[in-house]
C-alpha cells in the first residue's frame, strides 16, 4: 500500500487522512478483543467501495441461474457473514499496490466457493440453523442444497478462468479438492472413533485452512507478487485459517448462539471430533461411550459430555493454540512489503484468533 499526499490509494478510492488514522489504530491494536472487534469493523466500513462491489457481485451471481437453486444460495447469502475470505483476497493484494480489478472478482471467488461449502456441508451434517436461520436444505431439501452450491462452484470456477492467470485457477483446483478430502476423512469419523490429533488437524487443514490459504495467494498473484511473497501470504493465510476453526471449536461449548447465529453444542450433536472433544476424550476414555450414545441421538449424554469438555480445561488449551497459530500467520506476513495493508491482516488474524462470536 501506497501513502501519498497523505492518504491510502486503495482499488483507485481515496481514504481521507482523518480515516487513516482510524486504519492504523486498528491495524496496529495490540491485543484483539470486543475493542478490536470495532475497529476491525471500522476498517471494514472504509473499505466499505471494495467489499461493496464484492458483495453486489455476489448477489447477481446467486441469482443467476434457475430456481429452486438460486432461491437456496440467495438465502444462505442474504444471512450475512464476516466476509473474511473475500477481505483477505482484497488485502493481500492491497500489499504490492492499489488493488487491480482480477483481485477483486477473485474474491468474489472466495466467497462463493465458502458458500458452496456450506451448502454442501449443511446437508452432509443434517445442519438445521446457519447464521440464526433455518438452513435452505430444510426450507427447500438435499437434492436443491447440493445443486445449489453446485452452481456457485461453477461461477466460482467460470469467473476464475476468465480473470485470473492458470496458476491460480490450477490453484483453486487443488484447493477445490483438499476440502473434499477434509470432508470424506471428517466423514469417515462418524463410524471409525479415530481421536488422534493430526486426523483433527489434517481435517482442519484441508476443510477450513485450504480456503483461507488461496484467497491469500490469489490475492497476492493477481497483484503481481514474486513467488515467495505469494507463498508468505499463503501460510499466512494457512495458519490464520486453522486459529480460525481452533476457536470454532471453542465457541462450539462456550459461545453465545445470539453472536455465533449456531446452536450451542451443535457439532457435538452432530458427532464431530473437534479439538476441545478430541483433548477431553484422551485424558477420559471412559467418556468414548458416552459420544457413542451422542451419536445414536442421546441429548442428555451430550450435556453430559460437554460438562467433561467445560470442566477439563481443554478450551483454554486449544484458545492458546489458536494464539499459537496466530503468531506464526504474523511471523509470515513480515516476508511481505511494510504498510497499512500488512498492518491490516495483522489486526485481522488477532481479531478472528481472539473472537467471541
Amino acid at each position: 500500500m501506497h501513502l501519498v499526499k497523505f492518504q491510502i490509494v486503495l482499488n483507485a478510492t481515496t481514504i481521507p487522512t482523518a480515516s487513516v488514522a482510524l486504519l492504523r489504530e486498528a491495524a496496529t491494536a495490540d491485543r484483539a478483543g470486543p475493542r478490536a472487534a470495532e475497529r476491525i469493523a471500522e476498517v471494514q466500513a472504509l473499505l466499505s467501495d471494495d467489499m461493496g462491489a464484492v458483495d453486489r457481485e455476489l448477489g447477481r451471481l446467486a441469482r443467476a441461474g434457475l430456481s429452486p437453486a438460486t432461491d437456496s444460495a440467495t438465502h444462505l447469502l442474504e444471512a450475512g457473514g464476516k466476509r473474511v475470505r473475500p477481505l483477505t483476497v482484497l488485502l493481500a493484494a492491497a500489499c504490492f499496490g492499489p488493488v487491480p480489478a482480477p483481485a477483486r472478482e477473485l474474491a468474489v471467488v472466495a466467497e462463493l466457493v465458502h458458500l458452496a461449502t456450506l451448502l454442501h456441508d449443511d446437508v452432509v451434517d443434517d445442519g438445521m440453523e446457519r447464521r440464526g436461520r433455518p438452513t435452505p436444505r430444510r426450507l427447500w431439501g438435499n437434492a436443491v442444497s447440493v445443486l445449489a452450491g453446485d452452481l456457485l462452484l461453477t461461477h466460482a470456477l467460470e469467473k476464475t478462468a476468465a480473470c485470473a492467470p492458470p496458476s491460480v485457477l490450477a490453484d483453486l483446483f487443488a484447493t477445490l479438492r483438499r476440502l473434499v478430502d477434509g470432508e470424506i476423512v471428517q466423514l469417515r469419523g462418524r463410524t471409525e472413533l479415530d481421536v488422534r490429533e493430526d486426523v483433527y488437524f489434517r481435517i482442519v487443514r484441508d476443510k477450513t485452512a485450504s480456503l483461507f490459504a488461496w484467497a491469500a495467494r490469489a490475492g497476492a498473484a493477481a497483484a503481481g507478487a514474486a513467488a515467495e511473497q505469494v507463498a508468505a501470504l499463503g501460510e499466512f493465510g494457512a495458519r490464520v485459517g486453522v486459529a480460525f476453526q481452533l476457536v470454532d471449536d471453542v465457541l462450539d461449548y462456550q459461545g453465545d448462539p445470539s453472536a455465533t447465529g449456531k446452536a450451542l453444542l451443535g457439532d457435538l450433536v452432530e458427532g464431530k471430533l473437534t479439538l476441545p472433544l478430541v483433548r477431553t476424550l484422551a485424558s477420559r476414555p471412559d467418556l468414548r461411550a458416552e459420544l457413542q450414545a451422542v451419536r445414536g441421538g442421546d441429548r442428555r449424554a451430550a450435556d453430559k459430555l460437554a460438562d467433561a469438555v467445560r470442566s477439563s480445561g481443554a478450551c483454554d488449551e486449544v484458545r492458546a493454540l489458536a494464539r499459537e497459530e496466530t503468531t506464526v500467520a504474523l511471523a509470515a506476513l513480515e516476508r511481505v512489503p511494510d504498510g497499512t495493508a500488512r498492518e491490516l491482516l495483522g489486526a485481522i488474524a488477532r481479531e478472528l484468533a481472539a473472537r467471541a462470536a
